[in-house]
């Protein structure tokens, strides 16, 4: 069966990477933008969680920066399919950062949740030859 010259395999692969990549970039950057109107907030909450680890407190408040900036372009940039394998490597990379600082916290419940969210990235990363819904898809059509 074919549908548009694509086979309809192909088709709901495609399909289903798009959905997938739609939700984890809408609830990665939903993360980031509601952290961001009270960054110092969230910033300090992470140095007192994190007060008894060996990290400088210094350190943990520009990371809180990092991560509320770093979650609302990743998840923006997945959304839109905008620069989506830079943008799921860097997410990823962004959820081994937070899965460092929920196993020095002794948080595991936490870091089981993270490991959810980098086998999510990491499978849209495999499928990324499915990507047909993206803004990347249809500049490289152009």
């Amino acid at each position: 069966m074919k549908n548009d010259g694509v086979s309809q395999p192909r088709a709901d692969a495609a399909l289903g990477h798009g959905l997938a990549r739609l939700a984890l970039g809408l609830n990665i950057a939903m993360h980031g933008y509601t952290r961001l109107p009270n960054i110092n907030g969230f910033a300090g909450a992470l140095v007192k969680q994190f007060a008894k680890t060996f990290l400088p407190a210094q350190l943990v408040y520009v990371t809180a920066y990092g991560i509320a900036i770093g979650e609302a372009l990743i998840g923006t940039c997945l959304f839109f399919g905008l620069l989506l394998r830079p943008a799921l490597v860097l997410g990823t990379l962004l959820m081994l950062l937070l899965l460092f600082g929920s196993t020095l916290t002794q948080q595991w419940e936490i870091a089981s949740i993270q490991l959810t969210y980098i086998a999510f990235y990491v499978g849209l990363l495999v499928t990324l030859s499915f990507d047909r819904f993206s803004l990347d898809a249809m500049r490289s059509r152009k």
